[in-house]
């Protein structure tokens, strides 16, 4: 079973890509394939943010559909009226 690579660590592998690309001793080859690497992550991380802003989202909606509900007096109080 594969291990999941956190959103962190991607995000600290997407930093190490670039500053080996910034390098000026990495060669052409390595430099492609890095990039590639870079370029790969890069979308998953963005994603990944996109997921978590949508269920963000979402979770304030409920919130605040939660919040600005009117309180339904008659259940509280239950069928026989206490």
């Amino acid at each position: 079973m594969p291990t999941k690579i956190t959103f962190e660590k991607q995000l600290s592998r997407l930093e190490e890509i670039v500053s080996k690309l910034e390098e000026e001793q990495t060669d052409l080859d390595a430099s492609v394939k890095l990039f590639e690497e870079g370029v790969a992550l890069s979308k998953e991380l963005s994603q990944k943010l996109e997921t978590v802003k949508f269920k963000v989202e979402e979770l304030k909606k409920k919130g605040t559909e939660m919040m600005t509900a009117p309180f339904d007096t008659d259940l509280a109080e239950g069928s026989d009226g206490n």
